[in-house]
């Protein structure tokens, strides 16, 4: 049995790649190691609790000594780090918290790694060659795109908020440890995910929460802000990919291949809502309501996902027409 260690799995994207990695792997122990702040949710990991595969800590992936004890105790030979600070208007609000966590607590856990894995740069521990460091990573480090283009594993970064800039931080970290030290490191950006557990401040549960409590649907500025929109199993597929059979030191973005702005999205998460549940009365949309846009929101992002397709053979399944029904379903269940 391999112990890995994954980080932030009480959050939107790790509590589906959790219970989806251990049925697929059945060598696996995962230990969980999640801070659990408002992002963090031990429900959603209800299904796997119960698992003698499963381990959950509460701590904080910025205490060095409560990381060296796991290490040491569990013999972790890999970790798949999606711990993160990841609300950009939080971070407007609060940058410190973010460079803190994803900066610093990005630091401290893979030189935590490194020291329990190898002798010296270049040198791996006897038995420990295989041990690989993957770090969840964003599109938004690579700052905003024009009305074409896409960004690439060669796009300079250029990030625009706290979070974003918090962000490319830790991706050079862990770049540097790869080329400094020889660790076996990689790195994949994603595009924006949505999916079953994620938080509701985010835009798609926000957009169902308040379509279903009869409240104002709040759409920033003229809601032509685009995303390419990436369904959240299929990123979980995705970091297996590149965990498995990644290069070392490389990196890889994962994208839906879904570009949508904001006032679709609200369009057919409405849409939907009409027919799934509908009002006595109109329609969900009448609901909508356009706010005072978000300082600094960029304008598009949009991922090439050529290189983990072409390499690793990966294909996202859902079509945001089709993920989307499959999420509000869950949301509906839920509420």
């Amino acid at each position: 049995m391999k112990s890995l260690l994954i980080t932030g799995c009480a959050g939107f994207i790790g509590s589906n790649f959790a219970p989806y990695f251990l049925d697929k792997y059945p060598d696996y122990h995962l230990v969980n190691l999640d801070l659990l702040t408002y992002a963090g949710n031990l429900e959603n990991l209800d299904e796997i609790a119960g698992s003698d595969r499963y381990t959950f800590i509460h701590g904080d992936i910025c205490d060095r000594d409560l990381l060296e004890q796991l290490f040491s105790q569990h013999d972790i030979r890999g970790v798949i780090h999606f711990a993160a600070e990841s609300h950009v208007d939080n971070s407007i609000k609060n940058p410190g918290v973010f460079v803190q966590t994803n900066v610093n607590g990005t630091f401290t856990l893979i030189d935590v790694a490194y020291k329990y894995w190898m002798e010296k740069p270049f040198a791996f521990k006897s038995g420990y060659e295989a041990c690989r460091f993957h770090h969840i990573s964003t599109d938004e480090v690579y700052g905003t795109l024009g009305e074409t283009g896409l960004f690439t594993e060669a796009t300079p970064y250029a990030p625009n908020s706290p979070y974003s800039a918090s962000k490319a931080g830790s991706d050079m970290i862990v770049r540097s440890y790869y080329h400094t030290y020889g660790m076996n490191t990689v790195i994949t950006n994603c595009s924006n995910n949505y999916g079953p557990k994620q938080h509701n401040e985010k835009l798609i549960p926000t957009i169902i929460r308040k379509a279903i409590t009869g409240e104002n649907i709040p759409i920033y500025g003229d809601g032509k802000n685009i995303r390419d929109w990436l369904y959240v199993l299929d990123h979980c597929k995705g970091i297996d990919l590149v965990y498995h059979s990644g290069n070392v030191g490389e990196v890889y973005n994962i994208g839906g291949r879904n570009e949508r702005n904001n006032n679709y999205i609200a369009d057919k998460v409405c849409e939907i809502l009409d027919e799934l549940r509908p009002k006595a009365q109109g329609s969900y949309k009448d609901q909508l309501n356009y706010v005072e846009d978000r300082a600094g929101h960029d304008k598009r992002y949009a991922i090439d996902a050529t290189k983990i397709e072409t390499e690793l053979g990966w294909q996202a399944d859902e079509s945001f027409e089709t993920g989307i029904v499959k999420t509000i379903k869950w949301y509906l269940g839920k509420a």
